[in-house]
Formats: structure tokens, sequence, C-alpha cells
């Protein structure tokens, strides 16, 4: 197994980091590697903000489902999907002047451009996930950043094109953390298809979630529960963040599309 490979394979989030900074070399070696990311057409469609205000960091604790370890990670970044600078260099080089000569009118970013950017953003991230952990540096996924977007707006001072699609949490993690089991991932014959998708019959969920079920909750948690399914969709997908995520998403998108922050 070479280094690489086995730092993926061993990657777990950590949410509990001890109290130790990331030294500036290190930082800097983690976001070269970020950096270098595949990107389409070599545009880089996306921005990264360095969170370093310990009072934005303490609103994103709130603002991000409430947890508390996003105000004590030693480095917090925050990934754009941005479509923002593109377009403003278009502007710059009077792209509309072109536009009107040849009687078109100049295309503003749309859902496929806002896809792409999300991609780019996304590679971007996991990039800097795998390079921190091969400094020992642990991490975490926050997807709410993409919750509560008129506060994270102002906060960030996001522009119409720009969706903040990801947020991670780096920091050297605790030994507690490091011992911590690690999660387990659905079989490949769930997930691989050859040449076209395959949907799922109740016998193939039902060997799917086998062992997860196994660790379904009991007591009032999950009153009227009776099956793993019906308690995930409870506790993720028919949450109240959830629900907030998806708003939030819809107003962004509308900015998008509508070119108003």
């Amino acid at each position: 197994m070479n280094p690489t490979h086995e730092t993926i394979l061993q990657r777990k989030s950590m949410r509990a980091f001890e109290n130790r900074p990331i030294p500036a070399e290190v930082k800097a070696q983690i976001l070269e590697a970020t950096l270098r990311a595949p990107t389409a057409g070599n545009m880089m469609l996306y921005s990264i903000l360095d969170i370093t205000d310990q009072s934005i960091k303490d609103t994103l604790v709130k603002t991000c489902d409430d947890q508390p370890f996003i105000a004590r990670a030693p480095l917090v970044w925050i990934f754009l999907a941005d479509y923002q600078r593109w377009y403003d260099y278009f502007i710059h080089s009077d792209v509309e002047t072109l536009c009107a000569q040849r009687g078109e009118e100049m295309r503003m970013p749309e859902e496929g451009d806002l896809f792409l950017a999300c991609a780019d953003a996304l590679i971007a991230a996991q990039n800097a996930v795998i390079a921190a952990d091969s400094f020992g540096l642990g991490s975490c996924y926050i997807g709410d950043i993409m919750e509560n977007y008129e506060i994270h707006q102002k906060l960030l001072n996001l522009p119409p094109y720009i969706f903040p699609i990801a947020m991670l949490v780096f920091g050297y993690p605790t030994q507690q953390q490091l011992e911590r089991e690690m999660t387990t991932r659905f079989d490949e014959k769930f997930i691989v298809f050859e040449n076209q998708y395959q949907r799922l019959s109740g016998d193939d969920f039902d060997e799917m979630f086998a062992e997860r079920a196994k660790s379904l909750p009991q007591g009032k948690a999950i009153r009227d529960i009776t099956n793993y399914g019906q308690y995930f969709y409870q506790r993720k997908f028919g949450s109240d963040f959830s629900v907030e995520m998806s708003r939030s998403a819809r107003m962004m998108l509308k900015a998008w599309l509508d070119g108003e922050a």
C-alpha cells in the first residue's frame, strides 16, 4: 500500500482538536496542494475564505447547526463556488460591447455554471483534506454553511455569483478522536454499476442497510419508528436543518439567476 492510498483509506472526520496552532509552513503546503486540484478549463471556479476572525467563527457555530468545535478549530476554510470573478473579468474585458457588435446578448452565469463551479470547489476541498491528513491534521466537512444564506451573505460579503458549498475545519486531533472507530461504507455493489444506473430492490436495501439497522436506537427517541429508513429520514432528510438548507439553497440559486444578492 502506498502512502497516499493509506492516507485516503485511514482518513476520518475529526471534530475535537488539541489547543495547538498549525505552523505557517504546513498551512502553506496544504494551500499549495489545494490550488493544484483539477479544475474545469483551468478556470479555478472557486474561492477560499480563510476565517481568522474569532467573532466570525463564533457566529458560524450558531448559523451552522450549533457545532461548537467550529469556534475551537485552529483553521477554518470556506469553499465558495465562484463565477463572480470570471463574470467581473468579462465586464472588465468589455465582452458586452463584443456581444452587441455581433447582435448577441451577453450571457449571465446560469445553473450549469453553478454546478460546474460547485464541482471545482469541492474537488479543491478534498485536495485540502488529503493534504492536511498527510501532515497529521484532522478535518471535518461542514455542509451547514449552505444554511442561513441571508446571514452568511452579509457576514461573508457574498456577491450574487458566489455559492458557499462547503466549510472545512482543521486541527491536530485529540487522542480520543484518533482512537475513535472509523465509520463503515456501503458495499461497492450498491454504489458502482456498469454502463447504466441500476435502481435497488427491496431485498437490496435490506442487505445494504443490515449492519446500520443493528445500531437503531431504542426508547423514546424512535417513537413510532419501525426501521432504519424511517429513523434516518427523521434524523437527517426530514430534519429542521435539512429543510432550512434547501430553503437557503433556493434563495442562493435565485440570487445567482437574478444576478442580485
